[in-house]
């Protein structure tokens, strides 16, 4: 292969969508083009080896916030024994403060921005002449109608075993500053019948986990209705086989038509992805998030009543303007809704995002190593801001992984995010650690702090081991079709939910 397309994933699962973008658009380069994946955690060397068992003249890496330090010692090895090899590099973490970087000092070229047509140009530059004078070269933004799609590259083992990301629109019409697609003037749709004949070729082949990575899934909505259509049409010509489809949704925005469309999903079929990341008017205003937030939990509120998809609701912690009582108001106001998951994010700056903006004003320190998280505020000092990722870590592992449906109630009780901090700080205080706890040390642990909070021992420990039970029943072959295709950890909250209707 003369061109290799590469990029180091956060896991095997998650299989790149922008590099068979590339890939499609190769145009005559195509046919000596080929994709080489990794994942984050593996050995440079061992990465370089394989890179270059395949006598590579250029290999395109893509960067990201979670990959750039690994790709960095990458490109600096391949540099040390192949420096012949052309190196051109692109995606988000390259395309801001790009002469900062040493990967960008490393590398010969460099693509910011958009990268699908801009790539191959580049290659045939370097190829074929006249060779590219520049070092640095802004990526054209093609119509998206000029674009070849992807998805004919997602291969057997793709669709078998990876989550097939798809996308009906690109861009965000939204200034949320702590946002890349803040940079973004407008959304762009691709045309939809086309979309959808692609949707039904990967169906055909065997694809029935799709994750849409539209920022604003719902904002047309006859789009968003022709695209449930598709699904739900699916669903009732095969409803033995399942399906899992997660959308993105703008929380204010759910009118009658589209909350019918939802309303027909049998469990298991949808996941919807929604940010409040703040409840503060003030903290919106600032970031210049326009959401109308009562209108944001109404809509959360219904899609947990009278719907099955399975909603996980994103809180940012140390946007500038918020202290730690703000936050926790907003965090209880979203347990009270009963979302099944709450993502506990931590702010990070994003390489040119226009949060900076406010970095003297609320004394935002970040740390200067990706993924770049907010360490201190004027509202949250350092200490304060370490009990959240704490917070946020330990919340994923009890609350988020519905392993402990059960005992969860018991431990947030009528204050929600007073009382799981204390469990968070104590859980800490006997760990040292918030990540490669065993679950039955971390269910032992929980027993106990039951007990600490008054609970008689046979309760802890009957309460716990219902969710024990539940864990069990959740990993069994599937009774209910729809969880066939459910990631595992959806599944579990399902079939705690289902436990708990029967229970009812």
């Amino acid at each position: 292969m003369t061109i290799l397309l590469s990029t180091l994933n956060a896991r095997y699962a998650h299989a790149s969508l922008g590099l068979r973008y590339l890939l499609a658009n190769m145009g005559p380069l195509q046919a000596q083009t080929q994709l080489m994946e990794f994942v984050i955690g593996g050995k440079t060397t061992d990465m370089v080896e394989r890179l270059l068992a395949h006598s590579p003249r250029i290999i395109g890496f893509g960067v990201y916030i979670w990959n750039v330090e690994e790709t960095t010692r990458l490109v600096a090895t391949l540099k040390r024994v192949a420096p012949d090899v052309v190196i051109v590099l692109g995606g988000p973490e390259v395309s801001y403060e790009t002469g900062e970087q040493e990967i960008v000092r490393l590398a010969d070229y460099v693509i910011t921005g958009w990268g699908d047509i801009s790539f191959a140009s580049l290659c045939q530059q370097i190829l074929h002449g006249p060779k590219p004078l520049m070092k640095q070269h802004a990526g054209l933004q093609p119509p998206l109608a000029q674009l070849q799609l992807p998805y004919s590259l997602y291969d057997e083992k793709d669709i078998a075993h990876r989550t097939i990301y798809v996308e009906a629109s690109r861009g965000c019409p939204f200034k949320c500053e702590f946002c890349l697609s803040s940079l973004d003037k407008t959304a762009w749709p691709f045309e939809l019948d086309h979309f959808l004949a692609a949707m039904e070729d990967l169906y055909q082949r065997g694809a029935r986990l799709f994750k849409f990575v539209d920022r604003t899934f719902n904002l047309n909505v006859k789009t968003s209705l022709r695209i449930l259509q598709f699904f739900l049409d699916k669903i009732a010509a095969k409803p033995e086989e399942g399906l899992f489809a997660h959308f993105e949704l703008v929380p204010d925005h759910l009118p009658e038509a589209l909350k019918a469309s939802i309303a027909q999903f049998p469990p298991g079929a949808l996941q919807f992805e929604i940010g409040i990341q703040s409840f503060n008017p003030e903290v919106q205003a600032l970031v210049s998030r326009k959401q109308d937030n009562a209108k944001a939990a109404a809509n959360i509120a219904w899609l947990t009543q009278h719907s099955h998809a399975h909603l996980h609701v994103d809180l940012i912690a140390g946007l500038p303007g918020e202290d730690m009582a703000s936050f926790a108001r907003g965090f209880d106001q979203l347990v009270a809704l009963q979302a099944d998951e709450i993502q506990f994010g931590i702010l990070k700056r994003l390489r040119g995002t226009p949060i900076i903006r406010h970095t003297a004003a609320f004394q935002m320190a970040f740390d200067p190593y990706p993924p770049y998280t907010i360490l201190a505020t004027d509202r949250i000092p350092f200490g304060q801001m370490q009990s959240l990722v704490r917070f946020a870590r330990f919340w994923d592992l009890v609350a988020n992984s519905g392993r402990f449906q059960h005992t969860l109630p018991h431990l947030l009780k009528d204050a929600p995010f007073d009382n799981f901090l204390r469990l968070s700080e104590w859980l800490y205080s006997k760990t040292d650690a918030t990540h490669r706890i065993a679950l039955d040390r971390l269910a032992g642990l929980v027993t106990q702090w039951l007990q600490l909070e008054g609970m008689p021992k046979e309760q802890a420990v009957r309460l716990v081991g219902s969710d024990y039970a539940g864990r069990h029943a959740a990993v069994a072959p599937a009774t209910n079709a729809a969880s066939n295709a459910l990631p595992q950890r959806q599944a579990r909250h399902m079939s705690a939910n289902e436990n708990a209707s029967v229970a009812a």
